[in-house]
């Protein structure tokens, strides 16, 4: 039997109220069964520090979909949301980009978009974004922080993020996260 190992796994989380945005994303690497890392970014600055990605899927995949959405922002003079609606367009109808498996949640101080190969360009209603292994756990503790605790942005990804960890065993607690 021909066994390949799967990468899986990470979470990433934004969360926005107006102007607002905080994007988290834990630092676990995993290949198969095997933790490899602790402590990868997966959370960066593009476009001079004003828009915020996370990526989840394979590392290789997800690098090369954030190399070409940060050409595509200097192409758009830093316009997210043109940016991302071309690199959706363009990750969809080329051979080569189609087979990449990655997601990518990007932000700046006035959207949050959930980009993915099959075309999805996904602006949440909520202000609420999560992608990756633990997304479900994440997205659904940040709506009840939201909802119910007076926190501020930061602390509501931190803590949504705690919650997360405590139940994907693919998601860890070491968090990188950044603020617009």
């Amino acid at each position: 039997m021909n066994h390949r190992p799967k990468v899986v796994g990470t979470t990433i989380l934004s969360v926005r109220k107006g102007e607002k945005v905080v994007v988290a994303g834990d630092g676990q690497v995993s290949f198969d069964n095997t933790i490899m890392k602790g402590g990868a970014r997966k959370v960066r600055r593009l476009g001079d520090g004003k828009v915020l990605a996370g990526f989840a899927g394979g590392a290789a995949d997800a690098f090369a979909l954030l190399t070409r959405f940060e050409a595509k922002l200097s192409e758009y003079q830093s316009q997210l949301e043109r940016a991302a609606v071309e690199l959706v367009r363009e990750w969809r109808t080329d051979r080569a980009l189609r087979r990449l498996e990655a997601m990518l949640i990007v932000a700046d101080a006035s959207r949050s978009l959930l980009l993915s190969g099959t075309g999805d360009l996904i602006e949440p209603d909520d202000g609420v974004l999560a992608i990756g292994s633990g997304g479900t756990a994440a997205s659904a503790a940040a709506r009840a922080l939201l909802r119910h605790a007076e926190l501020g942005l930061r602390d509501t990804a931190v803590e949504a993020m705690r919650i997360a960890s405590a139940s994907d065993i693919y998601t860890n607690d070491q968090l990188t996260i950044e603020e617009i």
